[in-house]
Formats: structure tokens, C-alpha cells, sequence
């Protein structure tokens, strides 16, 4: 009695394509089930990474600092901060110390010096650029003054006759903007000496003990700038962040009370604030993306699981007379349902398995750049496992049932029956409308709280839904009037083109597996339209908006000289700049750009329109008619009127965006048609550079360019609520990749099963004087239908479902211009190819069944 059971691994294999079909449900079902829980981990990781980024390095841990801290109380402060931060797994303290301007300092016999003296501990001077000189103790003198004074190394300085440490090296000086590892201490540590900084050079002692003993000298009662803080590597997950975090709280809480028992607590403050507020974004955006993409996550499990149902059933009807044997020798509906799992459990588990573990190495294909926690890699395990255990039970459960009410009831319930065609009839495309409706509706305004100085947009599941319900819908509508016409196809007559005519009948003969492989096609091809289309829409979206905000990769407000042409551009940007003038004051902003150098320097690839070259060589000639202007987002009510006097805009062109301007009313005007005079009238010049803004900055400061303020497309927008957007929909496009894998082997599977249907009717066709071409062209048209309504189908919803949703999912609609659907055509001619590539090869395996067909086969079937 129990051969059976302990031989059923081994009978399984006498059918293989129910043991693939098993393994590959089950590896779809853990697939999906683990993606989602690694997806919004790696959410959160991607988002600290991120606000590490944006973080200054030291700003990660704990920080403390006042200003004109009292010399005598920074060793109780430092001595305290030592004494507790080793017990919170944090290494030594980097103590920065910055004194006040100390005036009428003596270099060379020259008393009238202003410098500053600084010291960093641990690998600061690793952060200057020694340009003379050695790592003696000793001081750093910046390297302007030492070079425009010709001070150099061994210079014996001295403070209102109190002699210094010795100039024992030259160090470049740190301009503005810094190192990012200077960034905390700029106020101390770094000279803007083109707004007339009073201070003629910071001075670096390099050691602390030459820094001590020169305050000592000096006498100095107070510190200007102290700091303490940990330089800790930035943390990759959330865990890690929000680790680092409680221990930087639980650090500033020992301090302050180990500093109130001295009777110092009020004397600094301490606080992790920046690094805080970093935490809470990055859990934020890990439960948006969990929250939006669980209810499709429970969707594709649960339908990998009915597939597993399908399994069970397909199994049962292949192992009937076997079961109906081991019933009637009393074995019980929990023993063959136990069969079942004996035959399909080791499949079934490793397929689940091997898709667990493919969710894990291929999270860096599909999912954010993130790192997910360890607990949720744990999580994701422990949903495949129970996607797994409900698979076998489930499993067992389909078979106990049938075997129950077979052989046991000796009958089905004929109201059984009756009710499964009532569901076929129930309209369930109006079902999905319904949910696609209320979807559309909380669609209208989402992300609506951006604008009030949340990084994040809200999170609405029923609007992120709507696309995929969307979908849903033209796909059961399709398999709805799919069905009907292959009802009514058995009046069809095309027996003048028996191809068509044999087609039209295998297609009627399959209704049911013809409709399904339909709608999971349709599903597939539409779920990943709209996934990558509004995934990819946020990111390009994101660009486009920074770019045209900028003007270019980097923009830096300067003064008349470079903009009027007394300063040349540095070499070093000569290649990749221009320079932009600003003009206001009636209502529409003028930009006075270089046509010769604009393209080469500006967002130009973001402006629509294939003729912006001609535009700009049409406003490059005087018009006696007036000033001639390319008019950016025209308006009834915009003025023709120019500010400053100039002759009247004469139109050459319209545009509807363009950089620095976007969508708003305004007007192009070359600098080549404007006087001297006017030119020098302009109030506003900037630099539009496609270098990176630190080169950029550098070569301007090196030529004495006055740079108030400065911009780069990195910093222009928090990218931060694109990008949650377009992590939530790379889930909806996995989804969509997932069924499009079922959807090909659906529709092999199908040729496969009905090989010996086809077999026959193949030979029998051959026999009869078909051609072997035309009965390869008969299965081509056959699955070429099948296929290409479902393409044309998911394509057309799919991307149209796209277009309506990516500017609904715009988090900046406030900043022109609207997020837009990238150009679909790659996706299109991928999926043709696809398709065509599956026809040809389902085809292929159709026709080779007829070709290697024995008779005995022929003559069972």
C-alpha cells in the first residue's frame, strides 16, 4: 500500500511538462512574493544612500558645537565626548577649532596681517594640498599670501610681540565651495576673498599641541567656531542608518548628563538633526513603496497560487484511474491528496527556491540602488516559505476535495456546474472599470503635498492601482469578445483559403486556453508599458525639469565684466559655456544669450522643436522693424513691450519652453543686435556650463570672476519623490515582465499539449494534398492572431494608459515643464520582435509534431 507513495518522485517524471510547469508556477509565485518585500527594503537603502549624499559626511553621527566656546572649558567638553563615545561603538572625536580674527599679526617685519588660526584633529592636513614645505610642528599658511607676500617656509611669525610656531609648509587654500570633507567647517576654515573677507589667511597649526600652546601664548579667552563630531561610513541600509542614529541619541544623552554633573550642561549644544531627518525620509519612502506595491504583490502571489490549483487539477485528471484504484483499496481524499505532493512537492519546492533566490541576485536588475536590511532579506524568505507551504497545501487540498466528491459523494452537485458558468457570465471587466474609475479619481491629486515642503508625495494605493486596473479592464473586455467571436466562428466559411480556415477552427477548438493565454498576453504587455513608461517618465521627467530650471548642467550668477566681454571665459570652459544675460520688469523675463555660444553650452537637447538653430541665426540680424525675439510660451496677454527701452519685439519664432525661462511668458534676445550701452545695462549675467559645477567654480575664481550664487542640476530639485515614483512602477513592470514569461510559456505549453491533436490533423491535411508550407502558414496565422491582438491590444492601453498618468504622478507640477511619456517606439519594436520571435518558434514546434509523428501515436490519438 505504500509503493505508491514512496514511488512517486520517480512516476513524476513520466511526465515532465507537469513537473516544468509545477516548478516554473511556484518559482513565478516566490519570485513575486520575495520581490516585493526586497523592493521597498531596497527603497529605503536607495533613499539613504541618497541623503548621504546630500548629508554632510560628518553629519552622520552626533555633533556638537557653540560658538566663542570659553578655552578653558574644551577639555571638560572634548574629555566628556571621549569618555562615552567608545561605549556607543563610536571611534575618536574630530575636535575643530577655529579662533577669532587675530589682527596685527607679523610676517616678514610686517605687522598688519589678519589670519586666523585653525586646528582639525586626526586627518586634517590629509585634506590640504601641501604645496611646500613638510608635517613638522609648526603652522600652514595659505598659499595666496604666501605667495603674493613671498612668505615662505621657515618664516617666524608673531602675534603683538608674541612669538608663533614657525611656517613649517604651504597649503593650497580652500575656496568656496569646499571639500565635502570641509563642508561642516566653512565658516572657519574657508576664504571668499571676492566679497572682501577681512581676513587675509586661515592658518593651520599641525598638531594639537602647537595649537594649545599657542592659544596658551596668546591668551585668547574664547573660540570662535568648535566642533566635535564623528566621521562614521555612511550607513547603506535603513537599519544601519537608524542604528547609527539611536546611538548618536543615546551619545548626546550620556554627554549632556555627564556634562550637567560638572555644572556645564547649558554649555553646548548637541543635537543630530540633519542626519535625523534623513532617517525619517528614508522610512517614509520605504513604506510608500511597500504600501503602494502590496496589493499588487498579494495579487501575483495569490494568482501564482491559483496556478498551482490549475496544477493540481491537471495532475488529478492524469492520474484519475490510478486514484480511482487506490480509493476503492480505501485509501483516504488526505492520503492521494498526499500523492500529490509526493509526485509535485520536490518540483514545486525547488521552483519556489529557485525563485526566491533569483528575487535576491536579481534585485539590483529590477529593483531600486539600494541595499535591502538583513531583516527584510529574512522577510522575503520567510514569505517564500509560506508562499510555499499555502502551494503544497493547497496543492493537497485540490486533490482531497475532487477526490472526496468523486469517489466518496459518488457524485458532483449539478448546482456546482451551474455556478461556475454564472461566474463565466458575471461581467467582471465592469468590476475592474469600477476600481480603474475610483483609481482615476484619487489620481487627480496625488502628490499634491510636494508643494508643501514635503519631499515625498502622498501615497494613494488606489491610484497607483489605476493604471494596472486599467489594463485589467481592456484585457477581460478583449477575452470577452474573444470568446463570443469564437463562438460564433463555426460560421465561418473561408474553404477557399484553408489555411485560414484550419486556423479559425484549432482557435474555436481551444476557447478556453486560447482566452486565457489572451488576457495574461494583453496583461503582461500593457502592465509593462505603463510600468516602464511612468517609471521611465519620473526619471527623465526629473532631468528635464533640473535642466530647463538651470538652463544647463551648472549655472553661476556673475557681474558685468565676464558678461560684457572684459574678462575672457577660462579656457577650461571656453568649449562648454556661454553667457546668458537677465532683463525684467515688464511681466515677461528677457534672456540676452550668444548665438554662437548657447548651443554648445545651454539645455539645448531639452527644448522641442527641430529648428532652434534657425531660430537663433534669424534673431542674430537687426530688424529695422524692431528688436528681433524668439517668444517663449506665448499668452494672450503677454507685452510686445521690452524693458530698458529697447525697440519693440519683433517675433521670428514661438517656442514653448526653453532654459532658465520654461514655460513662462518671456522672450530670446541676441546679444549680437544690442548696443554697447544696452549691454552694459543688463543687471544679471550668468554662466551656463555643461562642466561639472566644482570645475566650473574653480576656473571662474581663478579668474577673478565674482560668483554670488551658483546652482547645478544635482542641487536645483530634491529627486528624492521622482524617484519613489518610478521605484514603485519598476514593481509594476517586474509584474508585467513576470506575466509576459507566463504568457510565452502558456502559449508553448498549449502547442505542446495539443500535440497529438495536431499530429493528426496534420497528417490527415498532407494526405488530403496540403502543402507542408501552407500548413506552417495555418499555424502562423493561428498563434500570429493570438499573439498579435494581444500585442496591439497591451501596447495600445498600455501606453495610452501611460500618457494620461505620468503628469498625474508628476511630484514638481508646480516646475515646468509637465512630466511627459518618453517615446514608446523602443518598447514597441521590442515586443514585436518578441512576439514574432515566439510565433515563429510556437509555429515551428506546431509543425514539427506532424513531421515526427509515429503511426502507432497517430492511430491512439
Amino acid at each position: 500500500m505504500t509503493k505508491p507513495w514512496r514511488a512517486a518522485p520517480k512516476a513524476a517524471l513520466s511526465s515532465p511538462l507537469t513537473l516544468v510547469v509545477a516548478a516554473v508556477t511556484a518559482l513565478l509565485a516566490c519570485f513575486l512574493g520575495t520581490a516585493a518585500v526586497l523592493q521597498a527594503s531596497a527603497a529605503g537603502g536607495a533613499t539613504v544612500r541618497y541623503q548621504t549624499g546630500i548629508t554632510c559626511p560628518d553629519s552622520y553621527g552626533p555633533m556638537f558645537g557653540k560658538g566663542n566656546m570659553p578655552v578653558r572649558d574644551i577639555p571638560a567638553v572634548t574629555g566628556a565626548i571621549r569618555r562615552h563615545a567608545g561605549a556607543h561603538g563610536f571611534g575618536a572625536p574630530v575636535v575643530g577649532q577655529f579662533t577669532n580674527v587675530l589682527p596685527r599679526t607679523e610676517f616678514n617685519g610686517d605687522p598688519h596681517y589678519k589670519i586666523r588660526l585653525g586646528y582639525r584633529d586626526q586627518v586634517g592636513l590629509d585634506n590640504l594640498t601641501l604645496q611646500q614645505g613638510t608635517r613638522a610642528p609648526g603652522l600652514w599658511l595659505g598659499n595666496v599670501v604666501a605667495g603674493a607676500e613671498h612668505i615662505g617656509v621657515g618664516t617666524k611669525p608673531s602675534l603683538q610681540g608674541v612669538p608663533l610656531p614657525p611656517v613649517t609648509g604651504i597649503y593650497g587654500d580652500l575656496l568656496d565651495p569646499p571639500p565635502r570633507w570641509w563642508c561642516s567647517q566653512q565658516s572657519g576654515a574657508v576664504i571668499d576673498r571676492l566679497v572682501d573677507d577681512p581676513i587675509d589667511s586661515i592658518v593651520f597649526a599641525t598638531d594639537r599641541k602647537t595649537f594649545d600652546d599657542t592659544i596658551k601664548a596668546i591668551g585668547l579667552p574664547t573660540m570662535q567656531y568648535f566642533h566635535v563630531s564623528f566621521y562614521e561610513p555612511a550607513p547603506t541600509t535603513l537599519s544601519a542608518a537608524e542604528d547609527l542614529l539611536q546611538r548618536s541619541q543615546d551619545l548626546v544623552a550620556d554627554v549632556r548628563a555627564d556634562l550637567t554633573a560638572q555644572g556645564l550642561g547649558s554649555l553646548i549644544a548637541a543635537e543630530v538633526p540633519t542626519f535625523q531627518r534623513s532617517v525619517q525620509i528614508s522610512r517614509q519612502a520605504q513604506d510608500n513603496v511597500f504600501v503602494s506595491i502590496l496589493p499588487l504583490a498579494l495579487i501575483s502571489v495569490l494568482v501564482g497560487c491559483a496556478g498551482l490549483g490549475t496544477v493540481a487539477l491537471q495532475w488529478y485528471q492524469r492520474r484519475h484511474a490510478q486514484l480511482r484504484l487506490l480509493s476503492a483499496r480505501g485509501s483516504g481524499p488526505a492520503a492521494l491528496g498526499g500523492l500529490a505532493v509526493a509526485e509535485l512537492g520536490l518540483p514545486i519546492l525547488l521552483g519556489g527556491a529557485a525563485g526566491a533566490i533569483a528575487a535576491r541576485l536579481l534585485l539590483g536588475v529590477y529593483g531600486p540602488p539600494g541595499a535591502p536590511d538583513p531583516t527584510a532579506e529574512l522577510g522575503a524568505a520567510g514569505v517564500a516559505a509560506v508562499t510555499l507551504a499555502v502551494s503544497l497545501a493547497l496543492l493537497a487540498l485540490v486533490v482531497a476535495v475532487r477526490v472526496h466528491r468523486e469517489f466518496e459523494l459518488g457524485r458532483i452537485r449539478r448546482g456546482r456546474g451551474r455556478r461556475i458558468r454564472l461566474l463565466a457570465y458575471f461581467p467582471w471587466e465592469l468590476a475592474a472599470a469600477g476600481m480603474a474609475w475610483l483609481g482615476w479619481t484619487r489620481l487627480a491629486h496625488y502628490g499634491t503635498t510636494s508643494r508643501l515642503g514635503n519631499p515625498l508625495p502622498q501615497v494613494d494605493p488606489l491610484a497607483l492601482t489605476y493604471p494596472v486596473f486599467v489594463v485589467l479592464t481592456v484585457g477581460l473586455l478583449t477575452a470577452r469578445l474573444a470568446w463570443l467571436a469564437l463562438h460564433a466562428s463555426h460560421r465561418a466559411r473561408f474553404w477557399s483559403r484553408p489555411a485560414l480556415q484550419l486556423a479559425i477552427r484549432r482557435l474555436a477548438g481551444a476557447r478556453a486556453p486560447v482566452t486565457g493565454v489572451l488576457v495574461i498576453g494583453t496583461l503582461a504587455i500593457g502592465t509593462l508599458a505603463t510600468g516602464i513608461g511612468i517609471a521611465d517618465g519620473q526619471e527623465e521627467a526629473l532631468d528635464t525639469k533640473s535642466a530647463i530650471f538651470v538652463g544647463s548642467n551648472a549655472r553661476l550668477d556673475t557681474d558685468s565684466p565676464i558678461g560684457m566681454g572684459q574678462v575672457p571665459m577660462p579656457a577650461s570652459l571656453a568649449g562648454t559655456s556661454t553667457v546668458v544675460g537677465e532683463l525684467t520688469g515688464t511681466g515677461s523675463v528677457v534672456l540676452v544669450i550668444d548665438p554662437a555660444t548657447f548651443a554648445r553650452g545651454a539645455a539645448v537637447d531639452r527644448v522641442p522643436g527641430d529648428d532652434l538653430a534657425g531660430l537663433l541665426e534669424k534673431i542674430s540680424h537687426p530688424d529695422p522693424r524692431g528688436t528681433p525675439v524668439i517668444r517663449v510660451g506665448h499668452t494672450a496677454k503677454q507685452d510686445a513691450r521690452l524693458p530698458d527701452d529697447l525697440p519693440a519685439a519683433v517675433v521670428a519664432g514661438d517656442l514653448p519652453v526653453f532654459p532658465m525661462i520654461g514655460t513662462s511668458p518671456g522672450y530670446v534676445v541676441s546679444r549680437t543686435v544690442l548696443s554697447h550701452a544696452q549691454l552694459d545695462g543688463i543687471p544679471k549675467w550668468s554662466v551656463l556650463t555643461t562642466a561639472p559645477m566644482a570645475e566650473a567654480t574653480t576656473a571662474l575664481r581663478a579668474a577673478g570672476v565674482f560668483i554670488p550664487n551658483r546652482i547645478s542640476r544635482e542641487s536645483a530639485l530634491d529627486g528624492l519623490p521622482f524617484f519613489v515614483v518610478s521605484w514603485t512602477f519598476s514593481f509594476v513592470a517586474l509584474l508585467g515582465a513576470v506575466l509576459g514569461v507566463v504568457a510565452i510559456l502558456a502559449l508553448l505549453v498549449a502547442v505542446e499539449v495539443r500535440r497529438r491533436q495536431n499530429a493528426l490533423a496534420g497528417a490527415l491535411v498532407l494526405r488530403m494534398g496540403m502543402r507542408p508550407r501552407t500548413l506552417l502558414a495555418s499555424h502562423l496565422m493561428e498563434l500570429g492572431t493570438l499573439s498579435g491582438l494581444a500585442i496591439v491590444v497591451g501596447v495600445v492601453c498600455g501606453v495610452s494608459v501611460a500618457g494620461l498618468s505620468v503628469p498625474r504622478f508628476d511630484p514638481a507640477t508646480f516646475l515646468a515643464p509637465r512630466s511627459e511619456l518618453p517615446d514608446p517606439l523602443p518598447f514597441v519594436l521590442t515586443v514585436v520582435v518578441i512576439g514574432v520571435a515566439v510565433v515563429a518558434l510556437a509555429g515551428w514546434i506546431a509543425v514539427r509534431s506532424v513531421r515526427t509523428a509515429r503511426t502507432a501515436e497517430l492511430i491512439r490519438a
